[in-house]
């Protein structure tokens, strides 16, 4: 569930990156590196971003219901 939770992460991060570049500068750098927005290989990228945001969602929730101090509390500082 770890790997999971990490790589929907990531894949979180690209899309907002990525989402960034488009605001900033007009670039789709997943378009650009897939061959355009159409190209099956840009197509399944957007796929897997959105469905890692969906996933992303269930930790979110489970935070905002025990409350952000006791999340806090969890997390392990070095």
């Amino acid at each position: 569930m770890r790997a999971i939770n990490l790589i929907t992460l990531l894949l979180v991060i690209v899309g907002g990156l990525n989402w960034l570049l488009v605001g900033l500068a007009q670039f789709d750098l997943v378009a650009a590196l897939f061959g355009g927005q159409e190209a099956t290989l840009s197509r399944i990228v957007y796929i897997l971003v959105g469905l890692s945001a969906l996933w992303q969602l269930m930790p979110f929730m489970r935070a905002m219901q025990v409350g952000e101090t006791a999340a806090e509390a969890n997390t392990v500082r070095r």
